[in-house]
Parts: structure tokens; sequence; C-alpha cells
């Protein structure tokens, strides 16, 4: 283990100190939940009730054939309302299932009979199904069904398993609070994970600026075979996974090549929270802690909550003062999402909901690029990021290719950093969209 760090990158205000020493807190929904069917990267689910069914706690309302995608479950109880189309946080809209909830929280019988004493008797082939069967996707945010990267190509081999433990995101810190509060269940997961990839070594990974975190989990894993902890440099993106990976092994992954090609795996904290759930419980996917924060807000928090919740439900929770809050995102700062619609559910990938005042957001007037460089400076990726949006707004997508733009991994490091407050990631981020519609 080198530097413990990655080339390039930003070093942002963390705006943790609100939330980062508050317990997980639970809420329950008050109303009716939505579940939309597309929550994963991959082919969308199709519902599998109707309205007017009852359904139970963790029973699947949609599914799909395709490899690469991840069942839904209900969270609750209750009778199917309707099957629309309903908005969601991106802005569009989705085919959802939409449960009225009957405060019962019945559940599925099938739970409480998958869930076993020992795992250690099961096969491979056994553990990766139950993990698809629960609908498991990467709970970083990218979304990837989880048991497409357990099913490693008998070509591949995994020899490094990197738990991601940066949270590298400003005001974001649930992940931080799992490990240290569900810390036991975070090793078994890892545990777990070793016994699908048997000849890999696991590393939990932890910025410098969460060390009671660090600690309790070097504690943990001492007498553990196969596991170990790093505590890596504070920096932004740390916690994307291609440059995770560098600034553990020394690895990088080639542009085009995905982290198996070179003997790696990348899980989330709260994914291996959700392994180690239904392995061990037999529960699907059904909750997600969401951090609270931002000037808007006057009980910051981190908030255990059913998916299918609506957001409005968690700011209320979260005291949100809707006078002063200028702009809502749903996720980080860098990489998330700015949402005009606070009527839309919770989903497997809602890390955060944010609410700025008009001081964080500090609207600076657009510029022409001065041609500094401090985009190129600063790009984890090594791309020269104003010559890629020169490329997108002139739409010469075929240039745009050229300077490998799709390898951008949108992280917002060259946007943050330019004087002339040009919307770099943005550009980038259309033109990205618009050359994969013409694909």
């Amino acid at each position: 283990m080198r530097g413990l760090t990655f080339k390039r990158g930003i070093h942002p205000n963390y705006n943790k100190e609100a939330t980062s020493s508050k317990i997980i807190e639970t809420l329950m929904p008050k109303g009716e939940v939505v579940f939309p069917m597309s929550q994963h990267l991959g082919g969308s689910c199709t519902p599998i009730v109707k309205k007017g069914d009852r359904v139970l706690v963790g029973q699947k309302v949609g599914d799909s054939a395709a490899f690469v995608s991840a069942p839904i479950h209900s969270s609750v109880s209750g009778t199917v309302k309707a099957i629309e189309e309903r908005r969601i946080f991106r802005g569009t809209k989705d085919l959802c299932v939409v449960i009225e909830n009957d405060f019962t929280y019945e559940d599925a019988p099938y739970m409480s009979e998958n869930a076993i004493s020992s795992y250690t008797d099961l096969t491979k082939e056994q553990l990766i199904q139950i993990v698809k069967d629960a609908g498991l996707v990467g709970m970083g945010g990218a979304g990837f069904p989880t048991h497409v990267k357990l099913a490693v190509p008998p070509d591949k081999e995994i020899n490094t398993i990197i738990i991601n433990g940066a949270e590298c995101e400003p005001y974001l810190t649930s992940d931080h609070r799992v490990m240290i509060e569900e810390t036991d269940r975070v090793i078994e997961g890892m545990e777990i994970l070793l016994r699908v990839f048997k000849k890999a070594e696991a590393v939990i990974c932890v910025e410098d600026n969460k060390k009671d975190a660090y600690e309790m989990l070097t504690q943990g894993v001492k007498e553990k075979e196969r596991l170990k902890t790093a505590l890596v440099h504070t920096k932004y993106p740390q916690g994307s996974e291609k440059h995770l990976i560098y600034a553990v092994t020394g690895k990088e992954v080639p542009i085009g090549k995905l982290p198996i090609d070179i003997g790696c795996a990348v899980f989330n904290i709260d994914s291996v929270i959700a392994v180690w759930r239904a392995v061990t419980k037999g529960r699907p996917i059904m909750r997600r802690i969401v951090t609270v924060a931002g000037g808007g807000v006057d009980n910051p928090c981190n908030i255990k909550v059913r998916l299918g919740t609506s957001y409005r439900e968690l700011l209320e929770y979260a005291k949100w003062d809707s006078a002063r809050t200028v702009k809502i995102i749903s996720g980080g700062p860098m990489m998330g999402t700015a949402i005009s619609d606070i009527d839309v559910p919770v989903v497997k990938g809602t890390s955060a909901i944010l609410c700025f005042t008009e001081k964080e957001m500090g609207r600076d007037q657009i510029s022409n690029c001065i041609r500094c460089g401090k985009c190129v400076d600063v790009c984890p990726m090594q791309l020269v990021p104003n010559t890629l949006q020169a490329s997108a707004l002139n739409h010469k997508y075929e240039e745009f290719l050229s300077y490998d733009g799709m390898s951008c991994i949108e992280c917002g490091c060259c946007s943050y950093i330019c004087p002339a407050k040009r919307q770099l990631v943005q550009s980038i981020r259309t033109a990205k969209t618009a050359i994969r519609s013409r694909k």
C-alpha cells in the first residue's frame, strides 16, 4: 500500500460537521409509497402485481428477465393503489407501483424462511442467487446490480476486494455513521464476499477525516484472515471506483476497461450491509440511509427510511425551511441532481437531500474561458475539460470522442475549480447523453 491517494483532484470544504456525530434515526412513511421500476443500471423492471392486490413487506412488485437488472420489493404492506407514471428525482417520469400503506408492516413469509444461521455451507452460486433475488445494487449512487459484479466470467479472477468507505462528497455522512454503528455487520458482510471470491483479499478504505470509523474497523478485523483496513488521504473524488483502486493497489484501470480486468472489485459500505442482510436475514433492499443537510434545514440528520417514502416527509422531519432554501439537491453537491419537485420517492440510490441557501450556492456570473488550465490540473481522469466543453457546445461529437470524453466520470472537479464559473461538467454530461442516444 503506497501513497494511498491518486493523481490530481480537489479539496472542497467537508461541511460534514452538522451530521457526522449524529446517530442514525428511523423514519417510517406516513402516506403512500411509490416504487419506480428503474432504480438500477440495465433493464427496467415490469410490474408483477396489479391494482387492488394486497402486498406484504419484502414481496416483489417488479422484476425483469434481463441479466443486468434487479427486482424491486415492497417496503410496506398494503394495497396496490395504482400502476402509473410518476415523476422521479431526475425530473423525468417512470412507471411506478403505488402502494397504500396499511401500517401493519406484515412480512412476506419467505423472508423468515430464507433467513439462515450459517452461510458457510452455501456455494458461491447460491450466495450470488440470494443477492440477485434480494435486488441488491450499488448503493453509492451508480446502481449497478450487485449480482452481476459477483458473477465473474471464468477467464477473470478477483484478487482484491475494495470496500469503499471514503464517502468523499461534502455534507454526506451516512456511510460514516454506518461504519461506526454497524461495524460488526460491515465486517461480516466482507466475510460473505470473501466466500464468493475465495482467492481474494478484502481491504476496507476509510478517508483520514473519519479516524473514529477507521479505528473501530481496524480493531474489528484484527483477528480476521484476508481482511484489512486502509486509511486513505482525504481528497475528492477519492470514492471514485478507479481512483480508490489506484490509491490502494497502484494499478490503473485502462480506458474502456473495468476493475474486473485488473483483478479488482469495489463495493460501497451500504452495499456490504445489504449483502449481510440478504444472506443472513433473508431480507431484500427495502431501506436506505439518507443524509438530510444544508443551511435550509434546522435539524440536519441521517435517517433510515423505507424505499418509496416521499422526499417531502424527510424534509419535514429535518425541519426544512422553504423560505431560505434556493436549491435542493438529490445526492451530493458535486455529483447530485438539482430537483424542482419534492414529492418524489426515495429509491435505492438516494444518498442525500441537501437544501442550500443563497450563501451556500454562491451564484457567480459565468464568463469566458481564460485558458488558465486549472480544470486540466485537477481532472482525475487526466482529460482537458475546457476542450471537451467546446466540442460539446458545438455538437462536435466525433471530436469529443477523440478526446476521450466518454471517460469523464462527471465528478465536477473542473466546474468547482473554474474561475470563470463555466458549467463544464454539465456540458460534458449532455454530450455523453447525446452520444449514447445516437448509439
